[in-house]
């Protein structure tokens, strides 16, 4: 990894933030094992937005777990941020991935005992920041749910619960963030929102954004397209494909 970041210096380009080589994955046992992930490489350069796409069961949500350290590959190797994770053990990972990459998922994952305040402070009291009530009421304030800040999920719409859940992925001010179907549970309106505010986010923060979608709209707005297909990499560049429904 030291060489690629002296390459990419000596080039005048910055390193990539996500290097992932010869990965493969299967999940499951016995007669069920299913090889999801088959010799995937991929880079992924700093502050840039791609988009994940593919069929239903393509690997796409697995590739991203994979890059959030959530997933660990059977074999091959993830770098993120100059960081080897097979380098680092489940506490240290966790760890890493606490500091270094947001994560907001389809299904939102808030507490529900827990208001939107404190859902948002929790990663930020688990990494023993200062102040995390008062760094969660500015990052609620920032995706407009400052009116909002002792309402439980319950009491919230599905667009404001996704709000939280955005919230709380940047509260620690990651330098990634992994975002699986963020508005596959919306409609199309409160989607739209969600989405204009994570490359909103984006662009103040210049953090890398990968985003799984099957919304070809979606894909049409990030840098870079990747398509996978059947646990490969299909197509790899700036042709923005329709993704399969």
């Amino acid at each position: 990894m030291d060489s690629l970041i002296e390459t990419s210096r000596l080039a005048g380009t910055a390193p990539d933030t996500i290097t992932i080589s010869n990965v493969n994955l299967s999940l499951g046992t016995g007669a069920a094992r299913v090889h999801i992930l088959k010799d995937i490489s991929l880079r992924v350069g700093q502050g840039e937005t791609i988009g994940l796409i593919g069929p239903s069961g393509s690997g796409k949500s697995t590739l991203l777990m994979v890059m959030a350290g959530l997933e660990r590959p059977d074999s091959g190797e993830v770098v993120v941020g100059g960081t080897a994770f097979n380098a680092l053990d489940e506490d240290a990972l966790a760890r890493f991935r606490g500091r270094q990459v947001g994560i907001v998922f389809q299904s939102f994952h808030l507490i529900p005992t827990m208001t939107a305040l404190e859902n948002v402070a929790v990663p930020l009291e688990l990494a023993g920041h200062a102040g995390a009530a008062e760094r969660a009421a500015r990052e609620l304030e920032q995706v407009g749910l400052g009116h909002r800040l002792h309402h439980y999920p319950t009491q919230l719409s599905g667009g404001e619960q996704q709000r939280v859940a955005l919230a709380r992925a940047l509260a620690p001010d990651p330098a990634i963030l992994v975002a699986d179907e963020p508005t596959g549970n919306l409609d199309e309106t409160t989607g739209r929102q969600i989405v204009d505010l994570l490359f909103t986010k984006h662009a103040e923060r210049g953090m890398t954004l990968v985003l799984v979608t099957h919304d070809s709209g979606l894909a049409h707005r990030c840098d870079r397209v990747v398509r996978l297909r059947s646990g490969r990499i299909e197509a790899d560049g700036g042709t923005h494909e329709p993704a399969d429904a």
